[in-house]
């Protein structure tokens, strides 16, 4: 294995690693718990180039899918299906979100932070779109109800996950930029 696909191979597992140990780092909460996820959800897009961000949720997916307990709910299709499936199919477009944001660089490191703050934004936007979505639908719940159970007791907790994955991969992006441009 050549030294630029092992650096790459474990930005991706590194990654995919977080989202996993988030899972862990809950508050239950009926039917979507709040976990820390989605922040290293928003750090792999903010920090990595697309593929590789996108490859470490869609390998999450994938790990979840065939039954290791990396989900909320443990593993396995059925969390696929569940009240909380709409919210992890919804990081493949918030990741996609933030790769495609989040790859623009100021020089003015307040600017970037404020850019990043809106890139996390926008990508909870296009998480929250299939998340909600799915779980009302599923849920069979009114629009009032799906908000109160899976967006309102959210909003300050993603909130501060969006500011903290702006500060990290403001603070990170130059080191990782710099272990893809030295990959040869």
């Amino acid at each position: 294995m050549q030294r630029k696909d092992l650096i790459r191979t474990v930005l991706v597992a590194l990654f995919t690693a977080l989202i996993i140990a988030g899972t862990f780092i809950r508050i239950p909460l009926p039917p979507v718990p709040i976990t820390l996820q989605t922040l290293f959800v928003l750090l792999s897009g903010m920090l990595l180039p697309l593929p590789l961000s996108l490859f470490s949720v869609l390998l999450y997916l994938v790990l979840g899918a065939i039954g290791l307990p990396v989900f909320s709910s443990g593993g396995g299709l059925a969390a696929l299906t569940g009240p909380t499936a709409g919210f992890l199919f919804g990081w493949i477009p918030a990741v996609i979100v933030c790769g495609l944001m989040g790859m623009k660089r100021f020089d003015n490191r307040k600017l970037q932070i404020a850019y990043l703050i809106l890139t996390g934004l926008l990508a909870n936007v296009a998480l929250y779109t299939p998340g909600l979505s799915w779980l009302g639908i599923s849920r069979h719940l009114t629009l009032s109800r799906t908000l109160a159970a899976g967006l309102i007791p959210f909003i300050p907790g993603d909130a501060v996950k969006v500011i903290v994955a702006a500060l990290v991969s403001t603070e990170l992006r130059e080191k990782v930029d710099f272990l893809l441009k030295n990959e040869d």
